[in-house]
């Protein structure tokens, strides 16, 4: 009885932070306005691309367990992706490759993602919500928030969207390059990382302008 008093209270907990993360939506959704939330991943790999995803979900279909994408598990993420995208009226992701983040910097490479996912969804949003960027190229009224994966509901959707995404690229590329260990690190900086780009060198998908910062 009481694990089940515990699990009961548990879903209340899961209801009442959903409803929380969901309040800069609700407005829209009570006017019958569809809301888009953007977000990114892969800013600090030193290896691999990075990957926005927009994505515009019903008005209150609140998933359980959607939240910044940082704060769940690799398991948990997938399972929530295939939730998600089944459900969601729309969405799409960007990718920006390492050879254009070397051109034109991570900042404007995870800009010009952002625009990417956007101008690939079919439907039109009323309003967007994206986690801070810096300002973002997209046709439609937006607002960029701190810590936004953590605070709106939708911006967490697509923050697992662009996570579950661009770890899948990773994996592919770990199949084509296994002495690097993508699959494990994702192209982060790791102490495994740096000792294997040591061993062999770079290969086609490292980022040529983060790998400086191993030299100094």
């Amino acid at each position: 009885m009481k694990r089940r008093m515990t699990l009961s209270k548990q879903r209340i907990d899961e209801k009442q932070r959903l409803h929380e993360m969901s309040a800069l939506e609700r407005p829209y959704w009570q006017r019958g306005e569809l809301v888009c939330g953007m977000d990114e991943a892969g800013r600090g790999p030193v290896a691999g691309p990075v990957v926005a995803a927009a994505v515009i979900m019903p008005p209150n279909c609140l998933i359980e367990g959607v939240n910044d994408s940082k704060k769940i598990g690799e398991a948990k993420r997938e399972r929530l992706f295939k939730e998600i995208t089944k459900a969601a009226i729309g969405w799409n992701v960007g990718v920006v490759d390492n050879r254009e983040i070397d051109e034109v910097n991570i900042l404007n490479a995870a800009k010009r993602a952002f625009g990417i996912a956007f101008r690939g969804l079919l439907i039109a949003p009323a309003f967007v919500y994206t986690d801070r960027i810096g300002g973002i190229d997209i046709d439609a009224d937006y607002e960029e928030l701190t810590g936004g994966d953590a605070r709106c509901y939708s911006v967490a959707a697509a923050s697992i969207i662009a996570k579950v995404w661009r770890d899948r690229l990773m994996r592919q590329y770990d199949e084509k390059y296994p002495e690097y260990g993508f699959a494990q690190h994702k192209g982060y900086g790791t102490a495994a990382h740096k000792a294997a780009v040591a061993a062999h060198g770079v290969c086609d998908i490292h980022r040529m302008s983060f790998l400086t910062r191993w030299e100094k």
